[in-house]
């Protein structure tokens, strides 16, 4: 019998911005992070083929998109609209957002105070992902292609950049 994982509040591994509570060394479904969105930051949307994500913000406030845009023009996804209609949702404390499988999704932070949301990303092993990053990141501006290369790697598939608008 394997016993389970108690964490105390700020308990984990800090990567980046975020602190992972579990991971690939512990869960084979899913990892947990608790991540902190600074202001202006944008993740850009994006999509994966296999991992389904979930969101669900703790405190400030995010606007979250988790669907097919019906016009994709431009690299702002901030006035998407769905086929059905469906805009980008601003959610504050409680809100929740799921993204399955090939679903277009992403969140900014349009405050200028940061933000904190609980994420969970299924299977586990996003923590390898954002490792990777932060090696690329830390030896100066990193290489677009590079950058893009890694992504491709772990399943990101960027369709706007990831920046900050602050």
């Amino acid at each position: 019998m394997t016993d389970g994982l108690l964490l105390g509040p700020g308990d984990g591994t800090p990567i980046q911005a975020m602190t992972l509570k579990a991971g690939a060394d512990r869960a084979g479904a899913f990892s947990v992070f608790e991540a902190e969105v600074a202001p202006g930051f944008d993740v850009g949307a994006h999509w994966h083929e296999r991992a389904e994500e979930m969101f669900y913000v703790l405190d400030g406030e995010l606007d979250l998109l988790a669907f097919a845009p019906a016009d994709r023009s431009g690299d702002d996804w901030r006035g998407w609209r769905s086929h059905s209609g469906q805009a980008v949702f601003r959610g504050g404390p409680g809100s929740f957002m799921f993204v399955p499988a090939g679903c277009p999704h992403a969140f900014f932070n349009p405050h200028d105070t940061a933000a904190r949301m609980l994420f969970a990303v299924a299977p586990s092993g996003h923590e390898v992902y954002l490792r990777e990053l932060a090696d690329l990141l830390s030896s100066g501006p990193p290489d677009p292609a590079a950058v893009e290369a890694l992504r491709l790697r772990h399943d990101i598939h960027q369709l706007t950049p990831l920046r900050n608008r602050a």
